[in-house]
């Protein structure tokens, strides 16, 4: 009789078991679906500051790790999407004063970083963008922090390395010695640009040199306007790859001032005419699906010059505004 008992409880706990997960499903589709019709409204952390000032905030937003056009929703701190989202949450708030944007990146697509320049530049039409400069904020990193009001950094940050990367690899003498062959079948010369089985032509060199120099010109341009620093100089001294560090970049007019977080903030209630405010970020709201995000993918890790390159390989016939050696990679 306890036999039959025992095995009835452990036959209930597990139908109530796949009932919850039923159900847990069923809502993460329902979520998604509203989501699709109207955005949710983020909701706010309080950081630091005076948590009394109900009417003057300023908003944190963290931009870290590789930018990418990652899918939204994820709040990784790196994706495109998600960070618009913040930014024009932070526009329209009328409580929100001015905006700190701070940046721990080593750069990452070209179109990714170009997003994120342009809505840091759209926000500061409406208010003050701050931006923050951590331990990096080189390429792509940089790219996007010319978009804001005031640029900080540490004195040891590492910023800079203006210029674009492009990787590709060559498997033909390895195909040929394990008696692999390839066959490619195309509607033009140029569709199987960057084919790893075969050399490049020179004009296939060419054409792919000409797209790094579009890439590259775009955001030489891009620098010299927002930095006021003459395009010949950034060329000949400044934009060749090279990095500098804090005061190099203060000195090259790279950036506006040397700090730590706490003088960001002050330079931020400044900018904004407020004499305190609380400091705020943004959470998304619960929602199943991110749940299940978070245990299938898992959460990206910040980046640090020890991380391996395994972790970020580069997309072949990928471009980027990056930082190879952040990822042990030769540029």
């Amino acid at each position: 009789m306890n036999k039959k008992g025992g095995c009835f409880t452990v036959f209930l706990v597990l139908i109530l078991g796949f009932s919850l997960l039923l159900n847990l499903v069923f809502l993460s589709i329902l979520q998604s679906k509203k989501g699709a019709i109207a955005p949710v409204p983020l909701e706010e952390e309080f950081v630091s500051g005076d948590f009394s000032t109900k009417d003057s905030k300023i908003a944190l937003i963290h931009l870290r790790g590789l930018i990418s056009q990652d899918e939204a929703g994820s709040f990784t701190q790196n994706s495109v999407e998600d960070i618009k989202v913040q930014l024009k949450a932070a526009r329209e708030d009328k409580k929100v004063k001015g905006i700190i944007v701070a940046i721990n990146s080593p750069g990452g697509e070209v179109n990714a970083s170009d997003v994120i320049y342009h809505e840091i530049r759209l926000t500061r039409n409406v208010k003050p963008v701050v931006i923050y400069m951590e331990s990096m904020a080189a390429s792509g990193g940089y790219y996007s922090a010319v978009g804001g009001s005031y640029l900080m950094a540490n004195d040891l940050t590492i910023t800079g390395s203006i210029g674009v990367i492009m990787e590709s690899f060559l498997v033909k003498d390895l195909m040929d010695k394990v008696g692999i062959k390839a066959f490619v079948f195309k509607s033009g010369k140029m569709k199987d640009l960057l084919n790893p089985t075969r050399e490049m032509t020179p004009e296939e060199q060419a054409f792919v040199q000409g797209l790094i120099d579009e890439a590259y010109n775009k955001f030489i341009s891009i620098v010299s306007k927002e930095r006021h620093i003459d395009i010949n100089k950034l060329k000949s001294n400044l934009a060749d790859g090279r990095i500098f560090m804090g005061e190099d970049a203060l000195k090259n007019g790279l950036i506006d001032g040397l700090g730590y977080f706490e003088d960001a903030f002050n330079k931020c209630k400044e900018l904004s005419k407020v004499q305190s405010a609380r400091l705020i970020r943004y959470v998304p709201p619960f929602k199943i699906s991110n749940l299940f995000r978070l245990f299938s993918k898992g959460m990206t890790p910040k980046i640090e010059l020890g991380y391996p390159a395994v972790r970020f390989p580069l997309s072949s016939g990928q471009l980027y505004y990056l930082y190879p050696q952040a990822f042990g990679l030769s540029s």
